[in-house]
């Protein structure tokens, strides 16, 4: 009697430890193909490379240059500049067709509404620095701030000379101006005011342009408010704002391994440090497929944190990786762009 009992608690046991084996031989199979599943749904082994070259995208044009590390959004950035090199003022009609000219697809321009609801295409949060003037855009009518020199301030020697001083009366433009003047050219328009009232007014001027000019924009809003505007008037007009980036990219990371994208990744700007692109489910170029995908323009700074450090470099551009088909930002086109990036 007592070996019966032994030997069916000895088959009980024999019995529980197959299954338990059984189980993890289960449990791993699962992690095992959940990973697989996780490397096939994300490698870019087998994206098909378009063999299309990254673009360029010149920030404010062929502009003066400073270190962006050390800028702070109110810096006065024009007693930051180095020594120039060349006459060209940011934000332009002149500085942008030089950056086009060396061979930018795109430039990345500043807007701000005038007293009399013209957007006048300029960055800075006072007048003072660039113009020499108190006040700010929205304090000036449009013909107004044509009178001021955007050439005032700038000085690379602690204000001991001013060597673009009287070279920039009257060369504060319009957006449309800009617009008119290179109607089939890349922008990605940033928008720096905070009020309602300036999307409202940049609606107004977008609304008729043609969709497949609409599609070469790109806008960056200083606002929530202002860019779930335009996105209540465009299902197609790529916007982004700081903190819809942010979110956008925190929820690709957390659902993109399975392959959904987020609605927040759609139609949209994404400007990403290369730092943190390396972090991206399926980057590189599973990643941009997607993007594409979904109509969303991919600009890529270099750096960390910061959104407008760009590739100044020769050098630097060997961190961009091969066959890049998105957009990379630079702050001195005349220094990195196509022609110096294939010598």
């Amino acid at each position: 009697m007592m070996n019966t009992e032994h030997n069916c608690i000895k088959g009980w046991l024999m019995d529980n430890n197959r299954n338990k084996r059984k189980k993890r031989r289960i449990i791993v199979a699962i992690i095992l193909l959940f990973f697989i599943f996780l490397w096939l749904n994300n490698t870019s082994l087998f994206t098909q490379r378009r063999e299309m070259p990254y673009k360029f995208l010149a920030h404010r044009g062929l502009a003066q240059v400073f270190d962006e590390s050390k800028a702070n959004w109110d810096s006065n950035t024009a007693e930051m500049i180095e020594t120039p090199t060349h006459g060209y003022i940011e934000n332009t009609i002149p500085s942008m067709k030089a950056a086009f000219d060396l061979g930018a697809t795109a430039v990345e321009l500043d807007v701000k509404l005038s007293k009399d609801g013209q957007l006048a295409v300029f960055h800075d949060s006072t007048l003072l620095y660039r113009c020499g003037v108190n006040g700010e855009v929205q304090d000036y009518t449009m013909e107004q701030l044509k009178k001021m020199d955007v050439g005032y301030g700038y000085t690379a020697d602690g204000g001991k000379t001013y060597p673009l001083r009287g070279k920039g009366i009257g060369m504060m433009p319009m957006l449309n101006e800009v617009l008119d003047t290179f109607p089939d050219k890349d922008f990605v328009i940033e928008i720096k005011d905070g009020k309602i009232e300036t999307y409202k007014v940049f609606w107004e001027n977008m609304s008729s342009l043609a969709p497949e000019r609409l599609d070469k924009f790109s806008v960056a809003c200083s606002v929530d408010e202002g860019a779930d505007y335009l996105r209540s008037q465009s299902k197609t007009l790529k916007v982004m704002s700081k903190n819809s980036l942010i979110t956008a990219l925190v929820k690709y990371e957390l659902m993109a391994w399975s392959g959904y994208i987020p609605e927040e990744m759609k139609n949209t700007e994404l400007r990403i440090p290369l730092s943190y692109a390396k972090f991206l489910w399926g980057w590189p170029y599973k990643f941009m497929e997607r993007m594409d995908g979904v109509n969303t323009r991919v600009e890529l700074t270099a750096g960390g944190s910061g959104l407008s450090e760009g590739f100044d470099t020769i050098e630097s551009i060997g961190s961009v990786p091969k066959d890049f088909s998105g957009f990379i930002w630079t702050n001195r086109i005349n220094v990195v762009n196509p022609d110096t990036v294939k010598k």
